[in-house]
């Protein structure tokens, strides 16, 4: 620790310790390793700080050279939202595929590897898993994140998900709380609203809220999102009813309550991230999670020094910041006393992922495999922020290695079926989607290319909610590079 951390009073290191703040590069910055040693406890990953599992293991090792227990939080849900494998792809399928095998068994064991490799490389919180009821199917960010539209299925998955990551010494935050499956605006942009009442919100969007709390979930983190029947006034993140009233006093829960990223538009927009990370922590919320796209000191120190005011003028209790500071510390803790009971996987782990992306996908259709090289052409809607669009995605990388001669090319909105025929010529044609209920213009390609060619295979790697179509219709449920495998070998006969 360095000498000026000695220096720090104590407000101030109680609002550095409830900042988790990501920073720019692959090596941790001056300033980051600075601000750790007077106080800050968590720090955020993201695709921009990871080339490789080693790269990681040795910029997490730096900073525990400056505290043993800091908190190295990730957003690492699998499928089609990784940071660990962002340039190449998830090894392993996210919650739709693992809901859709519906087994808690495979679920667990996948997040106890998932948990395992992170844990290797010095991760020991993962913002995941995804609890959100997808009661909405043209909801525009959660989608194939959730496990499904089914209530119970959620809860059993999301448990399971929690006690297999935990498992390997991770702690889970389970999000988005309380629940953004009914919303069709993407907080990333804007503030959503979920008009249901209590006994629906009571019946659906808790309970697998509910199953995480008694899976003994180490952190829980708030969505941006605006429930009229619990607060009509404030977004979930900001609401004392939502965060100390609901998911404290009524639900029990006593770990770690972690907002969504601040900078995100629903908050920033609204309330700008001082103003609105004040009043996260007066209503309850022990961590500000900063970081996605402001990742620099002075953000840092913008946050610090409004919560350091916010106490000065008594708009925040001190003892309220002060309880915050303690339950981050806790679970860094925790972390420390996890990494080293945390139990070696068993010999079937490493495979685990390819293995629950095959058992997800479902086929409709006549017909085998493709008997000729066909042409892939992935109809490519633009990703929404929490996935991104780093990571690639599709079928025709993975088809190109089982069947030699494969050629592929990606259209985007405003492409045609003829566009699309006249590159595949003579070749077969397979036509990969995403989301295609939620993209007419994906639907009119679709359905110009199989009445121009009924030998089409379409391949649908987001929610299969749209009429099956083609020779064959398969359905990955998500669109990590273990997905793609999975389906390319269903395609190629492997």
């Amino acid at each position: 620790m360095t000498v000026l951390a000695h220096r720090v009073d104590t407000v101030t290191r109680d609002a550095l310790a409830v900042l988790q703040p990501g920073f720019e590069g692959t090596t941790a910055p001056a300033w980051l390793l600075r601000r750790v040693g007077e106080g800050l406890t968590a720090v955020g990953l993201f695709g921009r700080n990871i080339a490789s599992p080693e790269q990681l293991a040795a910029l997490t090792a730096q900073l525990r050279a400056e505290r043993e227990d800091v908190l190295v939080a990730i957003d690492e849900e699998g499928g089609d939202v990784t940071r660990l494998e962002v340039r190449g792809g998830s090894s392993f399928p996210g919650n739709l595929a693992l809901g859709a095998v519906d087994d808690t068994s495979l679920t667990r064991e996948v997040a106890r590897e998932l948990g395992r490799r992170l844990a290797e490389c010095g991760v020991n919180l993962n913002w995941a898993p995804s609890a959100d009821v997808n009661s909405n199917p043209d909801n525009p960010v959660i989608g194939v994140r959730s496990f499904g539209a089914d209530t119970h299925l959620t809860a059993r998955h999301t448990a399971a998900y929690v006690e297999g990551l935990q498992a390997a010494g991770v702690a889970a935050c389970t999000k988005h709380f309380p629940g953004h499956g009914d919303t069709n605006v993407d907080s990333h942009h804007a503030l959503p609203r979920i008009d249901v009442d209590l006994d629906t919100l009571q019946a659906r969007e808790l309970v697998p809220f509910r199953a995480a709390i008694e899976a003994g979930t180490k952190a829980v983190m708030s969505a941006h999102i605006l429930v009229p029947a619990l607060d009509p006034t404030r977004p979930a993140t900001l609401s004392p009813q939502i965060l100390t009233g609901l998911l404290r006093k009524e639900l029990g829960y006593e770990g770690l309550i972690v907002t969504d990223g601040m900078e995100m538009n629903a908050i920033a927009g609204t309330y700008g991230i001082e103003r609105g990370s004040v009043l996260a922590i007066a209503a309850g919320a022990d961590a500000i999670c900063v970081g996605g796209g402001l990742a620099d000191e002075a953000t840092v120190l913008r946050l610090r020094d409004a919560l350091v005011a916010a106490v000065r003028e008594g708009v925040l209790p001190q003892e309220r910041l002060a309880e915050a500071a303690a339950r981050v510390r806790a679970l860094a803790e925790w972390t420390l006393r996890a990494r080293q009971e945390a139990r070696p996987e068993g010999s079937r782990a490493s495979g685990v992922g390819l293995e629950a992306a095959r058992r997800a996908v479902a086929v409709t259709g006549a017909g085998g495999p493709l008997t000729a090289a066909p042409y892939v052409a992935t109809l490519a809607p633009v990703a929404n922020i929490a996935v991104g669009d780093e990571t690639p995605w599709g079928v025709a990388a993975e088809l190109a290695a089982l069947v030699p001669g494969t050629a592929a090319g990606v259209y985007p909105e405003g492409a045609s079926a003829g566009d699309v025929l006249a590159s595949a010529g003579a070749r077969p044609v397979v036509a990969v989607v995403r989301d295609a209920h939620r993209h007419p213009w994906m639907t009119e390609v679709l359905d110009a290319l199989v009445a121009a060619r009924p030998d089409t295979v379409v391949v649908e790697m987001g929610l299969p909610r749209a009429e099956p179509r083609g020779r064959l219709y398969v359905a990955t449920h998500g669109a990590s590079a273990a997905c793609g495998r999975a389906a390319a070998e269903i395609l190629a006969g492997a």
